[in-house]
C-alpha cells in the first residue's frame, strides 16, 4: 500500500544529523513541519515534507497513493514503550486495596503477595491463556498509539516458566502487528526455594538459563533487579557479564528503593539502559551520562506506589539520554497508557512537553536497540506513524489523562482508524 498523509497542522519528525539518543537541549528539538505531509510506500517512509514538495519529487507514488487527510491534526512517530513486564498470570488488585487500607510492603509480602504472587499465577497459567491475555493487552497498547513494546520475563523464576513467558512473547512478535522486543529477566527476584542460598540461584541463571535463552534465541537483552534484598551489585555484575558472553545486551533495574550503585554498575558493564533510578546517586547519574546509558524512567510506578519520582530533570541537565515507559506490570504499574505516563513525567519529574515526546519515541527506540529503524519520521525508516486528534503537540499534555489517538499506521498498514481497532486484530491469531 502507498499512503499519503496530507496537510497536518504539525508533523513532528525528530530528525537529527546524528544517529544516537538525544541529550540535553537535543531532547527539545522536535523538528516540526507545519502543514506537513508524509509519503509511505509499503512498510517504509519515503519522504516527509510539504504536499507540494512530495508531489514534485515523487509524482508517480503520490498519484497512486491512498490519501489520508490530517487537517487540524498532529502527525508523529509511533510510540515506543521500552520497559514492560508484558506476559504475566493473574492480577493483584487486592494488594492495591490493602495499600489503600494502610498495609505496608512487608504486610503484603507476608500475606503471600508481591512478585511471588504473580510468579505463582504465571507458573500455573497455560501457554494459551498467557497468549490470549497478552494479545488483548497489545491491542490496548495499539489503541493508545504504541507500536513497539519491550517485554521482560521474570515471573517464572524457574526455567520452564521463564521459557514459557519468552515463547509467548516470541509468538506474539510473529502474529501481532505490534513489535514485541524480548528481554530475559530470570533475575527478577530470588524464588522462595532459594531464599537461604541466593548464590545458587545466581549460578542457575548463569550456567543453565542464560545459555538456553541464547541457544533458543528467545531474547535480545538480559536484565537484573539490582536492589538491596534482591540481587547485590556483585551478583548483578556476574549475571550481566555472563549474558554478554552469550550475546545478550545488558539492562538493569537499578536504584529503585535504596541507593545501591546500580546506575554506576550500568555504566561499568556497558548496559544499553538502566531503569527505575528513583534514588540513583549523583555519581551514578554522571557515570551514565559519560557512558551514554539510556535512563528509562517509570513515573507511573512512583505514582501508583506513592513514591518520590526519579530526578528526570537533573538527569537530562547532566547529559543522560532519558526515555520514559509505562512499566506495565500487575503489581506496581497496571497501565498501558503511555500518554498518561507522559503527563506524569511533565507534572512529577520536571520534564518539558518536548522532552517527554522525545523520551517516548527516538530515545525509547535507542533504549531497545531500535533507533536506526523507528522513533522518528525519516526516509527509509519503518512506517510506524500516529495521527493525533489535537491541534498542536502542547495539547497532548494540556488535556491530560486522555487518549488522543485518531489513526495508527504500523508497517505501512492502517491498523487503527478514527480511534477504532482494525477488525482483523480483534481476535487472537493463535
Amino acid at each position: 500500500m502507498t499512503l499519503l498523509i496530507n496537510d497536518a497542522n504539525q508533523v513532528i519528525t525528530f530528525q537529527a544529523e546524528h544517529n544516537k539518543p538525544r541529550t540535553r537541549q537535543e531532547m527539545r528539538a522536535l523538528n516540526i513541519i507545519v502543514g506537513g505531509s508524509v509519503l509511505i510506500d509499503e512498510d517504509r517512509i519515503v519522504a516527509v515534507g510539504t504536499k507540494e514538495s512530495l508531489q514534485t519529487l515523487y509524482p508517480e507514488l503520490v498519484a497512486k497513493a491512498k490519501t489520508i487527510d490530517a487537517t487540524g491534526k498532529v502527525v508523529m512517530p509511533g510510540l515506543v514503550d521500552a520497559h514492560t513486564h508484558l506476559v504475566f498470570g493473574g492480577t493483584r488488585e487486592n494488594e492495591f486495596q490493602m495499600r489503600l487500607n494502610g498495609a505496608t510492603y512487608m504486610d503484603i509480602m507476608n500475606a503471600g503477595g508481591g512478585i511471588h504472587a504473580t510468579t505463582k499465577k504465571t507458573r500455573e497459567a497455560s501457554f494459551e491463556h498467557l497468549y490470549e491475555k497478552t494479545y488483548k493487552h497489545l491491542n490496548d497498547f495499539l489503541k493508545h498509539g504504541i507500536t513497539t513494546v519491550e517485554a521482560k520475563s521474570g515471573y517464572g523464576l524457574d526455567w520452564n516458566t521463564e521459557e514459557k513467558q519468552l515463547q509467548v512473547a516470541k509468538k506474539l512478535q510473529e502474529n501481532h502487528v505490534v513489535d514485541v522486543v524480548s528481554t530475559f529477566m530470570g533475575a527478577h527476584a530470588v524464588p522462595a526455594e532459594f531464599k537461604e542460598n541466593p548464590d545458587a540461584f545466581v549460578d542457575l541463571i548463569i550456567n543453565e538459563m542464560i545459555p538456553k535463552v541464547a541457544k533458543e534465541k528467545l531474547a535480545e537483552f538480559n536484565d537484573v533487579f539490582c536492589e538491596k534484598g534482591v540481587f547485590t551489585p556483585e551478583q548483578s555484575r556476574k549475571i550481566l557479564l555472563a549474558g554478554k558472553e552469550y550475546g545478550l545486551i545488558p539492562k538493569i533495574h537499578a536504584d529503585e528503593i535504596e541507593p545501591y550503585e546500580g546506575a554506576e554498575l550500568a555504566a561499568e558493564v556497558g548496559a544499553i539502559s538502566a531503569e527505575h533510578l528513583l534514588v540513583a546517586s549523583d555519581k551514578g547519574i554522571r557515570d551514565m551520562a559519560e557512558a551514554g546509558t539510556v535512563a528509562v524512567l517509570l513515573p507511573g510506578t512512583a505514582f501508583f506506589l506513592k513514591a518520590d519520582s526519579a530526578r528526570g530533570r537533573l538527569m537530562i541537565d547532566e547529559g543522560v539520554p532519558v526515555a520514559i515507559s509505562t512499566d506495565f506490570n500487575p503489581g506496581s504499574s497496571p497501565t498501558i497508557s503511555l500518554p498518561f505516563i507522559m503527563n506524569l513525567a511533565c507534572m512529577n519529574m520536571g520534564m518539558t512537553m518536548e522532552e517527554v515526546l522525545t523520551a517516548t519515541t527516538i530515545n525509547a527506540a535507542y533504549a531497545i536497540n531500535r533507533g536506526q529503524e523507528i522513533g522518528s519520521l525519516e526516509a527509509g525508516k519503518k512506517a510506524d506513524v500516529l495521527i493525533l486528534d489535537v491541534a498542536n503537540y502542547q495539547q497532548l499534555q494540556y488535556f491530560y489523562g486522555m487518549n488522543h489517538t485518531h489513526t495508527v499506521i504500523k508497517n505501512g498498514q492502517i491498523v487503527v482508524a478514527d480511534g477504532v481497532l482494525n477488525s482483523g486484530l480483534q481476535e487472537s491469531a493463535y
